[in-house]
């Protein structure tokens, strides 16, 4: 008994035969059903983009007392809060890729009225900062309170620009963004550590020096690397600060 001949496509005749015709088929059907999972089970593995948002085309008025250090920001009243929820901080950058150009000299412990437009993310804000001017009012002493201390703690993270991060850019953090991040923070945009708390959720810590003077330009090696340091955590009503010696970094 012989043996059927085995089939032999030939790609100009106008059909395949039925068994290599079978066979594309279920092949063809795979891949479609494979693409149709990864299309589903990929983003479900990307975390969600954070509420956050800038639109500097919304530019207001801001008043408020202005403070220099650790970082340049705005302190500002909370209308009917007292104690430890009196006012909220907002942090000062540029419009562009820098920090606030306002004379700090002139205006640091003074009420003023910004004019900026609003970054927020998770609950903390930034402004940039468009213009200032110096306004006539008594200023609450609590407004220029040193803050609290929380204490020294060993933290991992990745250092980001806080502009980008806080709802400038999406991602703002990693090495898709380290280029633009080490721009901003070489044009004075405060650094920060982004870690993350047992919960998972982030936390945004200020990095200035211990004695609270700026480090940008001695961080922007670390930029989006994993790192570890070790120093005194403050808290400034919403803001926390790490103050910590940049010759301490640690690539983990």
């Amino acid at each position: 008994m012989s043996a059927e001949p085995e089939e032999f496509y030939v790609g100009y005749e106008p059909r395949m035969p039925a068994a290599t015709r079978r066979f594309v088929g279920r092949v063809v059907l795979g891949l479609l059903a494979a693409a149709a999972v990864l299309a589903w089970a990929v983003p479900a593995l990307h975390r969600p983009y954070a509420l956050a948002r800038s639109d500097f085309r919304d530019v207001r008025e801001f008043e408020g007392v202005l403070v220099a250090e650790p970082v340049p920001h705005l302190v500002v009243a909370r209308p009917g809060e007292t104690g430890a929820r009196a006012f909220s901080r907002y942090v000062l950058v540029g419009r562009g890729k820098s920090g606030p150009k306002l004379d700090l000299e002139a205006l640091a412990g003074k009420p003023v009225r910004l004019k900026g437009s609003l970054i927020y993310r998770d609950g903390q804000t930034l402004l940039a900062v468009k213009g200032a001017e110096p306004m006539e009012q008594p200023i609450d002493a609590a407004a220029l309170a040193g803050g609290e201390s929380l204490g020294r703690f060993t933290l991992r993270g990745e250092i980001v620009d806080s502009k980008c991060f806080l709802g400038t850019m999406r991602p703002g953090h990693s090495k898709v963004h380290r280029g633009c991040a080490v721009r901003c923070i070489a044009g004075g945009v405060p650094p920060a550590l982004l870690v993350r708390d047992v919960e998972g959720r982030d936390l945004v810590l200020l990095l200035v020096a211990p004695d609270g003077s700026a480090v940008n330009e001695r961080v922007l090696d670390y930029v989006a690397d994993p790192v570890e340091i070790e120093g005194e955590v403050v808290r400034l009503d919403d803001l926390l600060v790490l103050k910590a010696d940049p010759a301490a970094l640690r690539r983990i």
